[in-house]
């Protein structure tokens, strides 16, 4: 018989009268069944969490640690079963799926250690004569209940990036994962229903878009933070007077310089990681690898090499590299932007081939600039590598998109470093590695298109907060 998993509302489990298939990415076949939420169910979760600002807010910070310490023990305990779960619902080869379970595991022990340091700043007030006897003190205080979308490629850690920091900064939440991956959502919730966080203070629902409108819409909800595509403007259009941090996905150039600082081998390695990790279905994946001219021949012909060598498959084989896209419909426009280019004059290094949702790894070269493959996010196994004459006209090329999340720069120059720093529009530049890089307590986000606001541990919490301020007067 299929699995079947509860809703979690109001830190309770739900069943209702309507079920989703979740199924496997590569059989196809369905792997289990959860509860589909109905419009009452939002309500009730919306309504909870409102309700419960008050008893979270004052849900001790060693409380809240000991709650997310308690899950970073589950999550070890349970480290197989959840990788399992992410290779079948979201297609992940099994040691990409175990990769993220260790960063889901890392990011609730990171925000276990914030639980107990959100503090604030003593405040020199006396800056002249009349504000002599004022003294000063600011702490940061839940901002109330959150609303957090999170989208289907990283079904844990980028659920991990919201529920954490809403858990140590005392915010109640209700959560909607994406309907194509909610399985590891819904394992956080069982573990969390084992903890004494507030019963009413989080909610885990599985439901369509239309459904989940008040989650945007609704005033109730103090902070909206989504993950996903160009819809994040829209809802942001919607949401009224609430806040709201974006990430909305990225075209990621990776430089390369005429000294890319690093052993060949090992640049080329790291720029097939880049490119291909989870089927590049990530947004900081590397989709433009641009060149200096003095190297981009012979990083070409060793990136078809190594490209070449992947081996796509059946994502819960130890072996493979390469597993399905999403859906038929993200392999369909893939084929169609990958087309556009090779007829726009694009030189395909590695051909790649299809089979349902498997597609295997594309590398093209002198993709034109106005092609989608170019300016879009592929989020797909492809990437296009481009000849530069210089630094300079790198950052031109990288610079040239309507996204702005991370940049990878290889070079062995401090200077040129600091220049690619000062000069590239995006939200980070990563020196001597792959734009892929995301260590779980930075500050993540971007810039233009790629949204607004920033994540990681520290930075969410300071997005789920706000600051109030403390003027005492001396007596006179």
């Amino acid at each position: 018989m299929t699995k079947r998993l509860p809703l979690y509302v109001a830190g309770r489990p739900v069943t209702t009268n309507a079920w989703l298939d979740v199924h496997d990415k590569y059989s196809g076949d369905v792997a289990a069944q959860v509860a589909r939420a109905e419009a009452s169910h939002v309500e009730h979760a919306i309504a909870a969490a409102h309700g419960a600002r008050a008893e979270m807010a004052a849900f001790p910070p060693d409380a809240r640690r000991d709650v997310l310490e308690h899950c970073v023990r589950r999550f070890t305990e349970r480290r197989d079963e959840l990788a399992d779960l992410l290779c079948t619902e979201a297609g992940k080869p099994i040691r990409d799926a175990r990769g993220e379970v260790d960063r889901l595991i890392d990011t609730f022990r990171i925000a276990a250690g914030e639980a107990t340091r959100i503090g604030g700043d003593v405040l020199e007030l006396q800056v002249s004569p009349r504000a002599r006897g004022f003294r000063g003190m600011t702490r940061r205080v839940p901002i109330g209940a959150c609303s957090l979308i999170t989208p289907f490629n990283f079904p844990l850690n980028l659920v991990a990036h919201k529920v954490a920091p809403a858990i140590a900064a005392g915010c109640p939440f209700v959560l909607k994962p994406s309907e194509r991956t909610p399985l590891g959502a819904l394992v956080i919730g069982e573990i969390l229903a084992e903890t004494d966080l507030p019963r009413d203070a989080w909610s885990v629902i599985v439901c369509d878009t239309k459904t989940s409108a008040p989650l945007v819409e609704d005033p109730r909800i103090a902070f909206l933070s989504f993950t996903g595509g160009p819809v994040g403007w829209e809802l942001r259009a919607r949401a009224g007077r609430k806040k709201v941090a974006l990430e909305l996905g990225g075209n990621a150039a990776c430089i390369v310089d005429e000294d890319p600082g690093v052993p060949f081998d090992h640049l080329v390695k790291r720029l097939v990681f880049g490119a291909y990790y989870q089927s590049g279905q990530s947004c900081i994946s590397v989709q433009r690898v641009i060149a200096h001219e003095a190297i981009a021949a012979r990083l070409s012909d060793a990136l078809s090499g190594a490209v070449h060598a992947l081996k796509p498959g059946d994502p819960h084989d130890e072996t493979t590299d390469i597993g399905p896209v999403i859906d038929t419909a993200s392999a369909d426009r893939l084929v169609e932007w990958i087309d556009e280019a090779r007829a726009g004059g694009a030189r395909v290094l590695v051909e790649g081939h299809r089979d349902g949702t498997m597609l295997a790894p594309w590398l093209l070269a002198d993709v034109p600039r106005e092609c989608r493959l170019y300016r879009e996010e592929a989020f797909g196994p492809v990437a296009v590598v481009e000849s530069v004459p210089d630094l300079n006209a790198a950052i031109e090329r990288a610079n040239d998109s309507r996204y702005g999340l991370q940049c990878g720069v290889f070079t062995s120059r401090l200077d040129h470093a600091m220049h690619a720093w000062d000069r590239l529009e995006v939200g980070g530049v990563v020196v001597g590695d792959v734009p892929s890089v995301r260590v779980d307590n930075m500050p993540y986000g971007g810039v233009k298109d790629s949204g607004v606001g920033r994540e990681g541990v520290r930075s969410t919490i300071e997005e789920m907060t706000e600051v109030r301020l403390l003027v005492v007067r001396d007596p006179p």
